[in-house]
């Protein structure tokens, strides 16, 4: 009856491999009755013994054309694949997680990129080893959806995405730009709108998609607060001021735009200020003693005030990602060593004070604005910097990242909350 029963039960599947199991079943039972046949008064537990491995050899049996019928049904046990209904279950927060190796990274060849700058380009530059390419962002509790270009292509259609920041924010976009153009047929419908090349000295870089007309745009403004000239009476070393209560003046040029993505904090230094002879001004005065960590948490406070009455937060998604270690080692932090593999250990460098301003600030906005908190996944990649392998082998780089490389998990996780129905969290 139990038979009959499993027919019933695997009639829309395969009824003739389970009949086949059918089989094998009364075979080896029917061979364990007839050595033991006559012989039950010696020995029944035997007989008892041996219809249960008869059962079990069935249930094995069982299992293996399971398995054989639906191939599939344990694959997502054994892989990173995990099907895109996990967004829309609970919150993932995809800044958890892990690098693991992947090999059908990377995502694009720089070389064929016209947007990548040479200097980042470290395999055309001389770098022999390719395992920093090979590694993928795993978050704890979901995964990251696979890049498809073409879904984001349709996306962005019609759309202005714009980057605000340093150089990390250039490499960020010059990254996302390099991606998208591997689902441009025509390449030459993909241009800067200027006619410029690509290099750090021009303050604004835009860049257009004429086929899905959208433009993805870069402006320059490493500190987001205004830069000008020292108040009359300044001490000698005082060569010019951060207005810390108002925003740079290319602002203007932002606030339209369908996404925003924000960074800061690479030029909030005592090299890149002090040593400069740049110090802080706020309601016209000069703020000689102001520490640096007081005044970067002060000009961010004037950004968020900026977005809260510039920007329409029913059009605009506003993003801003947090600071990214850098990798400098040795007692002045003056020595770069690019590892061949990401560390085991972060050493310290998950966290950073800037890192934590942006989000207490971020949090307490009326706006809405996602932090891409990038701090602690970089932390690992001490594998992935420059090193020597730019335009320039001269000048050792642990701060910036080679393309491809890092970057572009960024714009991978910047594209989740693009398409994201509301199942991750920031």
């Amino acid at each position: 009856m139990w038979l009959n029963l499993e027919d019933k039960m695997v009639s829309g599947s395969d009824l003739s491999t389970f009949r086949h199991l059918k089989k094998i079943y009364r075979r080896v039972f029917s061979f364990g009755n007839s050595i033991f046949v006559g012989s039950n008064s010696f020995f029944p537990s035997i007989n008892e013994l041996v219809a249960v491995g008869s059962l079990l050899t069935f249930l094995l049996a069982v299992t293996c054309a399971y398995f054989y019928l639906f191939p599939n049904s344990h694959q997502i046990a054994r892989g990173y694949a995990i099907p895109s209904s996990v967004y829309s279950i609970g919150k993932c927060n995809l800044f958890e997680g892990k690098w693991v190796i992947d090999g059908s990274y990377p995502l694009y060849n720089a070389s064929e990129c016209p947007f990548a700058e040479q200097g980042f380009n470290c395999l055309a530059n001389g770098r022999k080893d390719e395992g920093y390419l090979k590694w993928r962002w795993k978050p704890k509790n979901c995964d990251i959806p696979r890049f498809n270009v073409h879904v984001i292509l349709e996306h962005l259609r019609g759309k202005r995405l714009v980057f605000v920041g340093d150089s990390l924010s250039r490499t960020q976009w010059e990254s996302l730009i390099c991606m998208l153009i591997t689902g441009i047929a025509d390449k030459k419908a993909v241009y800067e709108v200027n006619g410029n090349q690509i290099t750090k000295q021009i303050r604004f870089l835009g860049v257009k998609f004429s086929t899905y007309d959208f433009t993805v745009e870069y402006y320059r403004s490493v500190f987001l607060v205004l830069p000008g000239p020292p108040p009359r009476q300044a001490p000698k070393r005082v060569k010019s001021t951060l207005r810390l209560d108002k925003l740079d003046d290319v602002s203007k040029e932002w606030a339209d735009a369908d996404i925003l993505i924000f960074n800061t904090g690479h030029w909030w230094t005592k090299t890149k200020l002090f040593q400069m002879g740049s110090y802080f001004q706020m309601n016209g005065s000069l703020k000689l003693g102001m520490p640096i960590m007081t005044a970067f948490e002060k000009a961010l406070n004037a950004w968020a005030s900026w977005v809260d009455s510039a920007v329409n937060p029913n059009k605009t998604l506003i993003f801003f990602r947090t600071f990214e270690s850098s990798h400098w080692s040795g007692g002045k932090r003056n020595t770069c060593k690019v590892s061949r593999h990401p560390m085991s250990r972060t050493k310290g460098r998950e966290r950073s004070p800037i890192s934590d301003i942006i989000i207490k600030v971020v949090k307490n906005m009326s706006a809405h604005v996602t932090p891409l908190h990038v701090t602690p996944m970089v932390a690992y990649r001490s594998d992935a910097h420059v090193g020597t392998w730019s335009d320039d082998p001269t000048v050792p780089d642990c701060s910036h990242w080679c393309l491809p490389g890092v970057p572009d998990m960024w714009n991978e996780i910047l594209f989740t909350y693009l398409l994201d129905k509301g199942g991750i969290s920031p």
